[in-house]
């Protein structure tokens, strides 16, 4: 069965001529030896697909009755360790941990919630709601609930549902009825029925949605988004817009996402490693090129200039290229 996980726009590939068992060796050697041959764990764990990686990791369980992960949290440091260890996870485990983090300690990160669940398929949320519950022994919507609040907290319940529809089939009718309904529900009234834009934003398809927008621009002679703006606000408004920007092109959002996280002052790691990651077998080719098309440069020239060592290395090579 194809994996949810892997699309055909990814920078890595199942690498061919693959072993488990002597990539196992050879990683084991890499931790082991007098210092930790980084070279060799690089070369590895970035030219290996994730579920190559986790039969490397089964392999290594057996052959030397330890966690892979354990081994690399226990020799490497910094960046370089986070981003290691976040190879060797499994794409739904992963996910889940994100959101953990996104969701634990003081204050919560909203843009990291709205991230991962507005970009992930409905099959790849019902993965994550399963992992997340097998790790935390408590459901991803009790977590969600109790840590952020109305329409924000309703919207990312219905996503974490997992219920969007995925056909590829565009019912013209219901756009046009749609796009009347979210007009009424804000344009067209005295203060704004929220109810009606999650319900709609929230569970139709992106083809769906795409048609429902155009439809709304002949209505209301407005772009949906300047009508969110205008008549929405906080982290609610925050994740409409992202949606309706995933709707329109998800490798720009994430492109977006990733600007945002090498520039200025300080690099935000925990997004970087995140995207990289997690789109490298679905669609990082297409984010490369969005981020080259809106800013000039390549994602491997910003990534080069704003990372160093090993974790610069790892992370220019799961990018796969320069774009310049």
């Amino acid at each position: 069965m194809a994996s949810v996980w892997v699309g055909p726009r990814g920078t890595i590939r199942d690498y061919p001529g693959f072993s488990p068992s002597v990539d196992a060796e050879a990683v084991h050697k890499a931790i082991r030896g007098i210092g930790t041959n980084e070279k060799m764990l690089i070369s590895i764990l970035t030219e290996r697909s994730n579920a190559q990686r986790q039969l490397i990791v089964k392999e290594y369980n057996k052959a030397y009755e330890k966690e892979l992960k354990d081994d690399l949290k226990g020799d490497l440091s910094g960046n370089f360790r986070n981003v290691m260890v976040a190879l060797v996870t499994p794409p739904a485990v992963f996910d889940a941990k994100q959101l953990k983090k996104s969701m634990k300690g003081a204050g919560t990160a909203e843009d990291t919630l709205i991230e991962i669940l507005t970009t992930r398929t409905s099959r790849q949320i019902k993965e994550i709601s399963q992992a997340y519950y097998a790790a935390f022994k408590n459901t991803l919507g009790d977590d969600i609930s109790s840590e952020t609040s109305g329409d924000f907290r309703k919207a990312l319940l219905n996503l974490a549902d997992g219920r969007r529809d995925e056909s590829l089939k565009v019912d013209e009718p219901l756009a046009k009825k749609d796009a009347q309904i979210l007009f009424n529900a804000g344009e067209n009234k005295w203060g704004t029925d929220e109810d009606k834009f999650t319900q709609i934003l929230c569970l139709r398809s992106f083809p769906q949605l795409k048609q429902t927008f155009d439809e709304y621009r002949n209505i209301s002679q407005k772009d949906i988004e300047d009508s969110i703006k205008g008549e929405l606000s906080g982290h609610f408004e925050d994740l409409l817009l992202a949606i309706v920007r995933c709707v329109r092109n998800t490798p720009a959002f994430l492109a977006e996402r990733l600007h945002q996280s090498l520039k200025g002052a300080g690099t935000d790691e925990f997004t970087l490693n995140r995207i990289l990651v997690s789109r490298s077998e679905i669609d990082l080719l297409d984010i490369r090129y969005e981020f080259k098309k809106h800013y000039g440069y390549s994602l491997y020239s910003a990534i080069k200039s704003d990372t160093s060592g090993d974790y610069e290395i790892t992370l220019t090579k799961i990018c796969g290229g320069d774009d310049e």
